[in-house]
């Protein structure tokens, strides 16, 4: 049995982009994270040792969002890479990072990047 664990529309501000303004003023970001994961001990225990905790995962998003990248790309795969390091179960994590009103000529609610990465 395997189950998906997720993070729905995390709300963050950062400093992406490879504008000077997107760096210094930074900018909203929204992101969710999906992990496949084995959940069939957990739910039988009822014991969050038997599973993933999204608190971690959480924290592992705040703390690669903190670091600056001039690409949403880079960012993601940081983000997908430490998922999967940091809970070997993990079979595939999914990181969806999109920018709330991005600096173009356009009007558009948000811009961003999808990655999967599995195992």
């Amino acid at each position: 049995m395997h189950g998906r664990i997720y993070i729905q529309d995390l709300r963050l501000h950062a400093y992406h982009g490879v504008l000077p303004q997107e760096r210094e003023v930074g900018n909203d970001y929204i992101i969710s994270l999906t992990v496949d994961y084995p959940i069939a001990t957990a739910c039988q225990t009822d014991n969050v040792s038997d599973t993933m905790s999204y608190a971690d995962a959480a924290e592992i998003i705040k703390q690669e969002m903190a670091t600056q990248s001039n690409l949403l790309e880079n960012v993601v795969h940081r983000i997908c890479t430490a998922i999967l390091e940091r809970f070997p179960k993990a079979t595939a994590v999914t990181a969806d990072l999109r920018k709330v009103a991005p600096p173009m000529a356009v009007d558009c609610a948000a811009a961003g990047v999808t990655l999967t990465m599995t195992r």
